[in-house]
């Protein structure tokens, strides 16, 4: 399928929704402690959402039944809001994608539960630095493997592992847009980047240096097979002839 470049008014339109993802996830980072459940977040990001007139489009999507992913502890990615109560030294990664007008943005940001492990410490530091690492070599010239070789570099120096089969892609009035965007590959290879498109970079490492995961029966909840945590940092971003711009920061 051919990628879909961007104008600059569809990348402010993108941006409108990216603006609202960034204000619900500082406003949750101040919310969120010991004693909430992850189906009480699910319910205030949907309220959240409705009062500025954007909706959740993981809703529905392929049958997903919540406004979010909320994934606690050794679970990866795309795990169910539910009642448990979030417990001191918990690790939740919220994952949001946002319509405003018809225009998307996708975010997810791992919250500290309380006071955690230095193990889980550690973990989101290094997930948090690969995604930076990675959105520097997002610009025009380099290539779709610049940015995985770039996050890989992060993970394989801290000996933390990559969640291979859960990558970033392309966004704009579709969830999942050309071009994929792993986070591993060499250097020089891959979809050239191009002003215009408009990506995420999400990388998904777990403490336990294998990074490889399961399936639950659900078909949605990924949890890692050797039960280490998981983390979780993304961000959508344009490529422009500036560098990149991240869309869904404040």
């Amino acid at each position: 399928m051919k990628i879909i470049l961007k104008t600059q008014d569809e990348i402010a339109k993108i941006r409108e929704a990216g603006k609202i993802l960034a204000e619900c996830h500082q406003e949750l980072a101040s919310r969120i402690g010991p004693g909430m459940t992850t189906l009480e977040i699910d319910q205030w990001v949907e309220n959240y959402l409705a009062g500025r007139r954007a909706s959740p489009e993981q809703k529905g999507y392929r049958g997903y039944p919540f406004a979010t992913c909320a994934s606690v502890n050794d679970v990866v990615c795309h795990g169910f809001p539910n009642h448990r109560q979030l417990q001191n030294g918990d690790i939740i990664t919220i994952d949001i994608v946002v319509n405003k007008n018809g225009w998307l943005a996708d975010s997810a940001w791992s919250y500290r539960i309380g006071e955690v492990s230095e193990e889980a410490d550690r973990l989101m530091a290094v997930t948090r630095k690969a995604l930076e690492t990675g959105i520097a070599q997002a610009v025009p010239g380099n290539r779709i493997g610049d940015i995985g070789s770039a996050v890989q570099s992060v993970a394989r120096k801290a000996g933390i592992g990559i969640v291979k089969p859960l990558i970033g892609h392309g966004i704009g009035r579709s969830m999942h847009e050309p071009p994929d965007v792993p986070n591993f590959g060499r250097a020089r290879t891959g979809a050239l980047l191009r002003e215009g498109m408009v990506i995420t970079i999400e990388p998904i490492f777990t403490s336990g240096d294998t990074g490889a995961v399961l399936w639950e029966d659900d078909g949605w909840t990924i949890r890692t097979a050797d039960g280490s945590l998981g983390a979780h940092y993304e961000h959508t971003l344009a490529i422009t002839k500036e560098g990149p711009l991240v869309l869904t920061s404040l």
